[in-house]
This record gives structure tokens, sequence and C-alpha cells, in this order.
């Protein structure tokens, strides 16, 4: 008979997994880098390559786990994560350890959909499911928060393929647990695989982000770039005129239309360009500017997840007495104000200085990353909370390719391709500006479309037809 504390546990341990490989593997990407080959392009497709796959899968993974029971795509997703660990870890070559990354996206993409309806399943009570979703919440922000930590740990201590190989006994526990510990459970009217708009998504997420980070090497007017510029743009014309048409969409556009859900989607975007961007430029930036260790940059970024893990509880209060409008325009704020006092302080600045703005970021992140899915399932009926929570993450995650993307093609633009010194400086900086504006832009968003539930409607009655 399966056990709630061992439910909570495997599912924490396979959410911790998915979500601490999207940022662990910032402090490694120099040393991969030298191991491997590959300049800062390649770098960060080490980053896009996960990311993007977990985002066009993710909305498909809930599907499924509906339809076929979301213990089985559970433990599905946790053994593809493992083999993608496996081929990342014995990586020789840039391409296959991108084949690997991309294995590990299918795997968090089949997997985290799962837990948030495992965890309703095995905590019918409401008090005992709120523990179970307050422990879930921190986890996945601790996951994300303090991923640079411990990647510059491992990096140093040891080597940058045990990054992908201390996911392995994690992941096995996590499965056997998943075998003993979880229930069943499916949607008996869940909606049918749009498999149409799910190819269209992946193809015009990917080539987007394949033109901003290889369109300055091969060139902007080159053939190629066209060619995936116009692929690009059909395949999202095609995914829209399809998701109107298809009985069970992938995304069903009425519910992005309207109302709330698409105000969170799109400052949840905003945070993560600027946070997952964040973490790459200060890996490049402390180890090839200011010469330091893994684990030292990793060390001197620990005020970000210890700021988010103060943080988070008291948001969390301050949301349920008075809304998560505050919270979010804050939180934005402070992410901008952030960001825009390293560029201000520099690369090469005092690093007291640079602990401050982390300490700034940190404050954002607690302010924002509860109370943006607060939103978006306020703005919709009871039925479509979990769908709703579904394409809040896609636009997380592909907010933060993007981000990885221009932030990196910026400071490649700016430096003419140079790792330190002065030109290095200046593509930092205007990479770092690049962000506070999007940052800004989603505070600006926040103060003018944000409703706290009470005034926009809680649980407005947004049915998918």
């Amino acid at each position: 008979m399966a056990r709630p504390i061992l439910t909570l546990l495997a599912i924490c341990l396979g959410l911790f997994l998915g979500q601490v490989d999207t940022t662990a593997i910032n402090l490694a990407l120099p040393a991969m880098g030298r191991a491997l080959g590959g300049g800062l392009d390649a770098q960060q497709g080490i980053i896009i390559a996960y990311s993007v796959t977990y985002a066009a899968l993710l909305m498909s993974g809930g599907t499924l786990g509906d339809r076929f029971g979301r213990r089985l795509l559970f433990r599905i997703g946790i053994a593809v994560f493992i083999i993608g660990s496996i081929v990342c870890a014995l990586a020789g070559t840039i391409p296959v350890l991108f084949a690997g990354r991309v294995v590990q996206g299918v795997g968090s993409a089949l997997m985290v959909p799962q837990s948030l309806a495992i965890l309703a399943t095995a905590f019918p009570g409401k008090r005992e499911r709120n523990r179970a979703m307050a422990a879930w919440s921190v986890v996945a922000g601790l996951g994300v928060a303090a991923g640079p930590t411990i990647g510059g740990l491992v990096v140093q201590e040891i080597n940058w393929n045990f990054i992908f190989w201390v996911n392995v006994p994690i992941g096995i526990l996590s499965l056997i647990l998943a075998f003993t510990n979880v229930p069943e459970s499916r949607n008996p009217n869940a909606r049918r695989l749009d498999v149409r708009g799910q190819v269209l998504c992946t193809v015009a997420l990917g080539l987007l982000t394949f033109v901003v980070v290889d369109g300055r090497n091969l060139g902007w007017t080159s053939p190629t770039v066209i060619g995936c510029v116009v692929v690009c743009l059909l395949s999202a014309g095609l995914f829209f005129y399809v998701e109107n048409r298809h009985p069970s969409p992938m995304v069903p556009l009425n519910l992005v239309r309207r109302g709330q859900l698409p105000v969170a989607s799109v400052v949840a975007g905003c945070m993560t360009f600027g946070m997952y961007g964040l973490f790459m430029l200060v890996s490049l930036a402390f180890q090839q500017e200011r010469g330091t260790t893994p684990l030292v940059a990793g060390l001197e970024m620990l005020p970000m997840p210890l700021v988010f893990m103060a943080l988070s509880p008291v948001v969390g209060r301050l949301t349920t007495r008075y809304g998560p409008r505050l919270p979010m325009i804050t939180g934005m704020f402070a992410m901008g104000v952030g960001v825009l006092f390293w560029a201000v302080v520099g690369g090469d600045g005092n690093i007291w200085l640079i602990e401050i703005s982390f300490v700034i970021v940190g404050i954002g992140l607690a302010g924002n990353t509860g109370p943006v899915v607060g939103v978006a399932v306020s703005a919709v009926s009871s039925e479509l909370a979990g769908l709703a929570s579904g394409i809040v993450n896609l636009v997380r995650m592909f907010g933060s390719s993007l981000g990885v993307a221009v932030m990196g093609t910026t400071l490649a633009v700016i430096s003419a391709g140079a790792i330190h010194g002065p030109a290095f400086l200046s593509g930092l900086r205007g990479a770092l500006l690049v962000s506070c504006a999007v940052e800004f832009l989603g505070c600006l968003i926040a103060l003018l479309k944000v409703r706290n539930p009470s005034r926009a409607g809680k649980n407005q009655e947004v049915h998918n037809k």
C-alpha cells in the first residue's frame, strides 16, 4: 500500500532532477567548452536543447498522463531522463551532448506535468494536500535557484560529467519509490493528443531559438537563416490555424485570448527570460573575466537562492492576504533593479556590490514565482486549473530559452567573440541591459494588467469549447 510521505518523496526527487538540471549546468559551461570544443553558441545550445524540448512537449506530457495514467508517464519520464543523463555524461562531442540534453528534456516534459496531479490524488485531505503542494513549490524553486551552486561544487570537486552522473542514482531511487508508493490515476474525460499542434509548436519554437543563436554565425541574410525564419513563421501560423479547429487543442486559444491567463504567462516569460540568461552570464563573467573557480562562482551566487527560500513563505502569506498583484509588480521591479545594478557596477566590479545585486534579484524571484501561477489558475474554472498552469509553465520554459539565446547573442555581438577584457565587459553590460529592459517590461505589464482574483472575478467560467 502506498504511503503518502514516500509518494511525496518520489515526486519531489523527480521534480528536483527536472528543475535543478535547468540551471546547474551553467557553472559547467566553460569546462564543457574546454573539453568538447565550441564557443558561446555551443554553450548556449547546451542549455537551450533541454529547455526548448521541455517547453515544446510539456502540454502533451500532461495530456498523455491524463489519458494513459499519471504514474505510468511519471515512471517513463524518470527512465527517459536517466537515459538522457547517461548519454550526456558519456558525451565526447558537442552534438552527442546536445542529443542527451534533448532526451533529458523529453523526460522532464513527461515527468513534471504528472507531479501535481499525483499529489492531489495521494493527499485527498485539504490540509495535507496544501502541505504537499507547499513542499512541491519549495522543491521546484530550490532546484532552479540552487542549481548553479550545486553545479559549481560538482564541477570543481569532480568534473563536469558528474553533473549528469549524479542524476542516475537519484532518478533510480525516485523510480523505485514510484513503482511502490505512487498511486495510479487518470482523467476519464482526458483530451485527445493534438499531434499536428505538437509538431508545429516544436518546429516553430526550435527554429526561432536556432535563428537567434546561430543567425550571427551563419549570416542574418544567408539562405539558411531566411529559410528557417520562413518555416518558423509558417509553422506558427499553421499552429494557430490548427488549434482553432482541433476538437482537443494542445493550447486552447479561447483560454489565452482573454482574462488574466495571457497576462500571467507573459509576465512569467519575462521573469525567466532574465533569470536563466542571468545564470549563464554569471557563470561566464565570474569564471572567464574574474578568474574564479566553479565552486567559488557557485558560492558567490548563493544570495539568490537563500533570499528566495527565506522570502517565499512571506510572499505566500502576503499573497493570501492582499492578493498576487503587489508581489508580482514588486518582484518584477526588483529583478529589473537588481540586473541594472550589476550592469552599472560592471562584471569586474566590487564583489560585494555584485552580491547586493544578487540579493535584489532573489527578492524579485520570490515575489513573482508563486503569485504568477495563482493569477493564472484563478483566471479559469477549477477543471481547467491544470491546463492553465501548464500554459504558464510552457511560456516560462520558452522564455528561459529565448533569454539564453538573446542575451548570449547580444554578448557575442558586442564583445566580437572576446571571452575576457574590456570587449567582454562591454558585451556583458549590453546583455544585462537587455535583460533589465525585459524585466521592466514585465513589471509594466503587471502594473497595468494584473488584477487580484477578487477584482478580476475569481474562477471565471472560461471553458474549453
